[in-house]
């Protein structure tokens, strides 16, 4: 098979991972000197994800015993459409990137960014031109991006989303849904550092090579019958099967915790949302019933339907039951009672590293003085 499957213990890949300590960015080393800068009143940080689908960029600085936002940034870019036939990033795809990545450099100099990691993801990964496209994006628009391996990916997710583990949890099976790749994470419980966010406790992990776009590509995302559906999470089912295998036993005092636009897109149609609000769907407790409820009434949504859905509109109108069987397999394989949303991820974890690295956190949890 050609998904990868890791085991660990202890904080596994938080130790062991190729990129825990990145090389500066271009942008950093050029426009700030990298680092953490206390001459200038402290750092502030960016962390920019280019995924298959979306383009997102956070921007904050060290507040507490986490970070505040002082600037994002999100669009659907599609970056990876055609992938799976062509095996290339396609010209209009590309264009795409370079618009938005362009806004993202734009808000990281008027912001004033002094430390920044660009990552990109599965749809690099897989394309016969990925560096031939990060090369382009280097002299386009500045920016150098650094192509991330799947470990490195699930850790992050990882990072970003403990948080959100039930403090009585024995533990959580974290999931994060992307355009190209899927990342599965068992997670025991974190240990309270008092400094800072603690890291993951992560007891294994496997990347798959779908994500909504890859799969939606395959099955057809526009109309999905009811057989459609079923085929696609009976593939995906067969790629988790071994990770169930491995990490299936003791469930019980366990929850699933999800993040991607999926998982949010459940969230805000469970909860009637006339817009999507962030500040409703992050942290939010599903059911398995709720969650089952939410998954039926997509499919039977047309595809118009769907469009006319406020949590789901034409970006995702095509993909959105994609995700669905990719969560339908993952809830088969670990069927848990409770799921938790996450409207957060890589961007936060790569925030988190950042700042673990620089040292900005003091005992008791307090941002470091600058």
């Amino acid at each position: 098979m050609s998904h990868e499957v890791r085991e660990s213990r202890g904080l596994g890949p938080v130790e062991r991972a190729p990129y825990r300590r990145p090389p500066r960015s271009r942008w950093s080393r050029e426009h700030s000197g990298g680092g953490f800068d206390h001459d200038r009143g402290g750092a502030t940080y960016a962390a920019l994800d280019l995924g298959t689908n979306n383009c997102r960029l956070l921007v904050a600085r060290p507040a507490g015993d986490g970070f505040r936002v002082v600037d994002a940034f999100s669009r659907i870019i599609r970056l990876g459409e055609g992938i799976s036939a062509s095996g290339r990033i396609s010209e209009a795809a590309i264009g795409r990137a370079v618009a938005a990545l362009t806004v993202c450099r734009d808000k990281m100099k008027n912001r004033g960014v002094t430390r920044a990691r660009l990552i990109a993801t599965e749809a690099c990964r897989a394309a016969e031109n990925g560096i031939e496209f990060r090369a382009r994006i280097a002299e386009k628009v500045g920016l150098t991006l650094e192509i991330i391996d799947r470990e490195t990916e699930a850790t992050l997710a990882a990072t970003g989303c403990t948080p959100l583990i039930d403090a009585q949890a024995e533990g959580v099976v974290l999931f994060d849904i992307g355009g190209g790749s899927s990342e599965l994470v068992r997670l025991n419980r974190s240990k309270d550092t008092h400094r800072g966010p603690p890291p993951p406790q992560i007891r294994g992990w496997i990347s798959l090579p779908h994500g909504v776009v890859t799969l939606a590509e395959r099955h057809g995302g526009m109309v999905v019958t009811p057989e459609t559906y079923e085929a696609m999470v009976e593939e995906v089912a067969a790629m988790i099967a071994p990770f169930a295998a491995a990490h299936g036993d003791g469930l019980q005092g366990l929850h699933m915790l999800g993040t991607s636009g999926t998982v949010t897109t459940i969230a805000g149609v469970h909860l009637n949302l006339k817009r999507y609000d962030r500040s409703r769907v992050d942290g939010c407790w599903m059911s398995a019933e709720e969650i089952g409820a939410v998954v039926e009434r997509l499919l039977g949504m047309s595809y118009e339907d769907r469009i006319a859905s406020p949590c789901i509109g034409v970006e995702r109108a095509d993909l959105v039951l994609a995700g669905c069987a990719i969560l339908e397999a993952i809830r088969r394989a670990f069927p848990c009672p409770r799921l938790r949303v996450a409207d957060r991820g890589l961007r936060e974890g790569m925030l988190v590293q950042m700042m673990r690295e620089d040292g900005v956190w003091g005992r008791g949890g307090q941002a470091a003085p600058s």
